[in-house]
């Protein structure tokens, strides 16, 4: 079995991540490691993994460093072990986000079962967590938006707290689909998930809007915002670009009310 790790500049990795997926439709592992990079594994036989100058292209300017191994065959338990189970509480609040081979959660709470083998993860990265803590201390209050909806973890968090209704919006047709089908699984059919470029339109409207997306597109989404929501939660931030993104905000009326970092990461709550 083939390991091909890629390992690529932070700040451009979820960009990196979107191009990956197209030569890796089958996920990826994802991992923070030393110099402010993060390194992205998948695996396959030998003629399964794709052509190292394609993952190259990929990657771009943001490339660290691409390299292969042989591994042992024992490599899918292993990756099993890679994916472990997300758990956030705030006062009687408590949510786990877990691949399907983990442990439901015990007790009182919210139990989100997503399949790391679909497109853009688990909910494990620094980003996502940071917004699931920010959501839960948010009383559910009308619709809400998620603006990049991945898997379709956040959209799907807020659906079973008591949003309604929710919204979510990818530009990626493998997102679309995934956030679909894990609505499905864990009980929030009623989510409408449609497909949008948040560089040339709105997403869709909702008093309270998730947007975890890389800081560009968040700038870029400010540029052409003319009608601000109540509230916002604003992730996909490494720490020091927290306040640039935040104040491109600020001029619609939207301020900085609360900040929480993981990592090198960070997520900022704003309202009007």
């Amino acid at each position: 079995m083939i390991r091909l790790a890629v390992r690529v500049a932070a700040a451009d990795a979820e960009a990196v991540l979107a191009e990956l997926l197209e030569l890796a439709p089958g996920g990826l592992e994802e991992r923070e490691v030393e110099g402010g990079a993060v390194e992205y594994v998948l695996y396959g036989a030998p003629g399964e993994v794709p052509d190292l100058g394609d993952v190259r292209a990929a990657a771009g300017d943001a490339l660290v460093e691409v390299s292969t191994s042989e591994i042992p065959d024992d490599w899918s338990e292993r990756w099993k072990a890679f994916h472990r189970p997300v758990d956030v509480a705030w006062r009687f609040r408590r949510l786990r986000v877990r691949p399907p081979w983990e442990a439901p959660l015990e007790g009182d709470g919210i139990d989100l079962v997503i399949d790391p083998g679909q497109a853009f993860g688990t909910g494990a990265h620094h980003t996502t967590r940071l917004c699931l803590e920010l959501l839960l201390e948010l009383e559910p209050a009308g619709a809400l938006a998620d603006w990049g909806c991945g898997t379709g973890v956040l959209a799907i968090a807020a659906a079973r707290l008591g949003w309604d209704p929710v919204l979510a919006c990818d530009w990626e047709v493998a997102s679309v689909e995934a956030t679909r089908d894990n609505a499905d699984v864990n009980g929030a059919p009623g989510i409408a998930v449609t497909r949008a470029d948040l560089r040339r339109e709105a997403g869709p409207w909702a008093p309270t809007v998730l947007a975890n997306l890389v800081p560009p597109l968040l700038l870029e989404v400010a540029v052409g915002m003319t009608r601000p929501p109540e509230r916002m939660i604003i992730s996909g931030l490494l720490r020091e670009e927290a306040s640039e993104v935040a104040a491109a905000f600020a001029r619609h009326g939207l301020r900085e009310q609360d900040r929480r970092h993981g990592g090198e990461w960070a997520a900022v709550m704003l309202a009007g």
